[in-house]
């Protein structure tokens, strides 16, 4: 039996789906409030307990949560038992992934939508298994690769050997554990060069191409420095379009259903891998035209004139992303842009940042932090932290007032954006305006 503590963590749940798939038994424990992610879970009638320290048996194999230790009942059983072998989450993982050609998908932005367009590529190519940060895991048995979304959070991905790697980007986050960009940076160097393989890194960043890289590297960008580029870029309402030439030759055209230029170099990311494992461009043209993204990362609704968009922007460069993306996608709507910051400390560090991202919006909103954000050491904020360097913002509760006043707006896009569970509140209001 493999136990999970903390089973609704979004890598947790992942992995016990993975090993339940595999044909193992798969029970865990995690708080009672209901979380998005557990519906994975309920899929595989998974059992989920409450926190209680006799739910540790002998013969258990205990994978313990990144965010607990000894105060929680369960680890501290664990723990003292001889009879139960315990395991961290990052430690289960660099295990598993060994037995594979893994694919590790890191940096800054952009992880859990890479990493699912690289699943949608490869899982027809050969036998693939996946694991997705938003709580998505699947396990073929004889895979022959597993890919993984590796967060850089408290060096967790500094366990992971992957044969290749994807880095996004590099910009400064997680300041409650790094402190400084010199450090975060360093961290992905080494990230790097652990990889046994090749890893992919887009070349148009500030400071991928001046890493001190000991192994093989793919730059992907759009300037002529980068190995693979893409060149005569279409970003409008219909979608993108684009050539890549890879070594300077003509690889493919391609023309995809997505938004921004986020979306672009994630695409070029997938493409690399690709043509890493000897894919044709026809092949990656028809498998990445048929993705449709995965949970919490610009999920939309469309009902009656107006659109609600869910995602999971908690940085304000992915804030300015996601409205940049939502003006050529929508280029006839005004926005209204709603956010619920999640960390006290990134809300402090970035708060004239996310004021300048929020600013992009037509009608700006901010929501107070939830009663849940965890307290940390020497901060003592609120939301007025951000909301004082753009005075027009209005600040709201996630409440029935805040749901009135966002309701007057007709014939726009709503934007809800947080970490958290915001989309319950996104849900709130399309039911007010469906009935009013």
């Amino acid at each position: 039996m493999y136990y999970f503590i903390g089973i609704k963590g979004s890598g947790m749940a992942s992995l016990a789906t993975i090993l339940y798939d595999l044909g193992h038994k798969v029970a865990g424990s995690d708080i009672d409030k209901y979380i998005f992610i557990e519906d994975e879970l309920k899929k595989r009638d998974i059992p989920i307990y409450s926190f209680n320290k006799n739910n540790i048996k002998d013969g258990y194999d205990v994978i313990i949560g990144n965010a607990f230790d000894e105060s929680n009942e369960e680890v501290k059983e664990a723990l003292a038992n001889p009879n139960v072998k315990t395991h961290t989450y990052y430690d289960f993982l660099a295990q598993l992934l060994d037995k594979y050609v893994s694919i590790g998908i890191a940096g800054t932005h952009g992880k859990t939508t890479t990493t699912g367009m690289a699943y949608h590529l490869f899982k027809d190519y050969n036998k693939t298994s996946v694991l997705i940060g938003d709580g998505t895991g699947h396990a073929v048995k004889d895979s022959h690769y597993f890919i993984a979304e590796t967060c850089e959070y408290q060096d967790h991905f500094l366990h992971y050997q992957p044969t290749y790697a994807v880095i996004n980007n590099i910009e400064m986050d997680h300041v409650d554990y790094f402190q400084s960009i010199e450090q975060y940076v360093q961290s992905f160097e080494q990230f790097a060069n652990q990889v046994k393989d090749t890893v992919v890194v887009w070349g148009d960043d500030p400071h991928l191409p001046h890493l001190n890289y000991t192994k093989r590297v793919l730059k992907f960008g759009i300037s002529d420095k980068n190995d693979v580029i893409a060149k005569n870029i279409i970003n409008n309402n219909h979608g993108l379009y684009f050539d890549v030439y890879i070594h300077g030759d003509l690889f493919g055209h391609f023309a995809l259903p997505f938004y921004g230029m986020h979306m672009l170099y994630d695409s070029l990311a997938v493409i690399t891998l690709g043509y890493l494992e000897n894919m044709d461009a026809d092949y990656i043209q028809k498998r990445l035209s048929t993705f449709d993204g995965v949970k919490r990362r610009y999920t939309v609704q469309e009902v009656g004139n107006n659109v609600y968009v869910d995602d999971y922007a908690h940085h304000p460069t992915a804030i300015k992303y996601v409205i940049e993306a939502t003006r050529s996608r929508y280029p006839g709507k005004e926005i209204v842009a709603i956010f619920q910051p999640d960390r006290f400390s990134r809300g402090l560090r970035f708060a004239k940042e996310f004021a300048e991202s929020m600013n992009l919006a037509d009608y700006p909103f901010l929501v107070h932090f939830p009663e849940n954000a965890k307290k940390e050491a020497g901060i003592d904020i609120d939301i007025h932290e951000i909301g004082q360097y753009l005075p027009r913002a209005i600040v709201i509760h996630e409440d029935e007032d805040a749901v009135k006043l966002l309701a007057e707006h007709d014939d726009v896009v709503f934007l809800f954006m947080s970490s958290k569970d915001i989309y319950k509140f996104e849900d709130m209001l399309i039911d007010y305006k469906s009935t009013h």
